[in-house]
């Protein structure tokens, strides 16, 4: 049997800013194909340094990315930012172009992609995340929940490997909330997500990292991760009042 190659692998990662900052001490964490994990941690733990690592944005640190096989280097940035999708915590840092199809389009297009196929690229990512009847609206015109899921099509529609989210239920409504994560749940793609919403984290992911100064302090079964009081408590993370993690069945 042919071995999967893991859609993320980072190894001794280490970060420090100009200013001399050490963000990241040594991260060692691997992520399979078709998973989904959510990156959890107090502020100031160097979740946003890690993921900007992902795609090149940041760089110069010691250790290793490796996308899909490929190791994060200039030398195959353009495929590595392919094939990792950050879709921001707000919509509106996505999306620029007068229309939701112009938007969805603009990153294929970039690529190269003309003509019918990237009308097919366009209509497809709108379906994943049920928007097509949207494709001619000025997205300023939507709700906040509707950009947040056109933002999300931006990045399909590049057909990424992984597909990081920050901080995706932030100002949803509730109904929005539970969309977004039925689409989530859809979708053919590894997932990274970055978020604060701890039950949210509980409903998606059945897996958890927790990124505490600079290194990742626990990986696991998120239900166990979060039924864990004292592994919480020293990490500066807490569960809504009155939300019990054994009580919550995992969802798929």
């Amino acid at each position: 049997m042919v071995p999967v190659t893991p859609s993320l692998e980072v190894a001794g990662l280490a970060f420090a800013y100009p200013d001399g900052h050490q963000a990241l001490f040594g991260v060692d964490f691997g992520i399979g194909r078709g998973e989904r994990v959510a990156l959890l941690g107090p502020n100031g733990a160097g979740k946003t340094t890690l993921v900007l690592h992902l795609n090149g944005i940041l760089s110069g640190g010691a250790g290793t990315v490796t996308v899909a096989g490929l190791p994060v280097n200039r030398r195959n940035m353009a495929e590595i930012r392919r094939k990792v999708g950050i879709v921001f915590q707000d919509p509106d840092d996505q999306l620029f172009m007068p229309t939701v199809r112009e938007d969805v389009a603009f990153g294929p297009a970039a690529a190269g992609l003309r003509g019918p196929e990237l009308e097919e690229r366009v209509d497809r990512a709108l379906a994943q995340v049920g928007m097509g009847a949207f494709k001619d609206r000025p997205p300023h015109h939507l709700s906040f929940g509707q950009r947040r899921r056109v933002a999300v099509a931006t990045v399909l529609a590049m057909e990424p490997e992984i597909l990081v989210l920050d901080e995706p239920s932030s100002n949803l409504d509730p109904a929005s909330r539970r969309e977004l994560a039925d689409i989530l749940r859809s979708l053919d793609v590894t997932v990274l997500m970055v978020t604060h919403d701890l039950p949210y984290a509980l409903e998606l992911c059945p897996r958890s990292l927790i990124l505490s100064d600079g290194v990742i302090a626990a990986d696991g079964p998120t239900a166990d991760l979060l039924a864990d009081d004292a592994l919480m408590r020293a990490h500066r993370l807490e569960l809504p009042f009155g939300f019990d993690p054994r009580s919550v069945t995992m969802g798929a």
